[in-house]
């Protein structure tokens, strides 16, 4: 997915997921301020996005859909929801992926069907998903707590990725 960076990382008693917010179409820059982060499930999700806008929110109301249904079970919902992805007529043209988190799981979501936690609580999309992962590895050894490493990544990620900017909006959790 081009355009945008999303990072999660889960560090200590937190997890945390953050995003640039440009909006490109090709080489255009049509808005520097997106809201590519939010909250879900009244608060105990939290979610970020890569690809076609108006595809993210479509997924993203789907997946609250699947959380009233599931209440508490992020990762059952996440099935549920990659799984009609994958097999709706619809959904399946759907060009978009996912991070989200509740305070126990964090998870990457694709229309591949893929439901994937990461090892060492860290995970990245977009365009600069991987320059935005590198550097979280690598700041993830030290001290730093999980927000001021999800800053300083897509900090760097915004150096360097041409469809990211440094206008980054982060969500947090802290864990029971």
């Amino acid at each position: 997915m081009h355009a945008t960076t999303i990072l999660m990382v889960r560090k200590g008693n937190r997890v945390v997921i953050g995003g640039d917010g440009q909006v490109s179409l090709g080489q255009t820059i049509v808005k520097g301020n997106a809201r590519k982060v939010r909250r879900l499930s009244k608060g105990g999700v939290i979610g970020g996005f890569a690809g076609s806008t108006a595809d993210a929110f479509t997924l993203f109301e789907r997946l609250e859909a699947k959380l009233e249904q599931y209440p508490g079970q992020l990762t059952r919902a996440c099935v549920e929801l990659t799984k009609d992805w994958r097999t709706d007529r619809y959904l399946r043209r759907l060009e978009a992926m996912m991070l989200v988190a509740d305070r126990e799981v964090g998870l990457l979501l694709s229309g591949a069907g893929d439901v994937l936690e990461p090892e060492n609580g860290i995970a990245a999309i977009g365009s600069g998903g991987n320059y935005a992962l590198a550097a979280a590895r690598a700041l993830a050894d030290g001290d730093l707590d999980a927000e001021t490493i999800v800053r300083r990544s897509l900090a760097i990620a915004a150096e360097i990725c041409v469809y990211t900017n440094s206008n980054i909006v982060i969500e947090t959790l802290n864990e029971t």
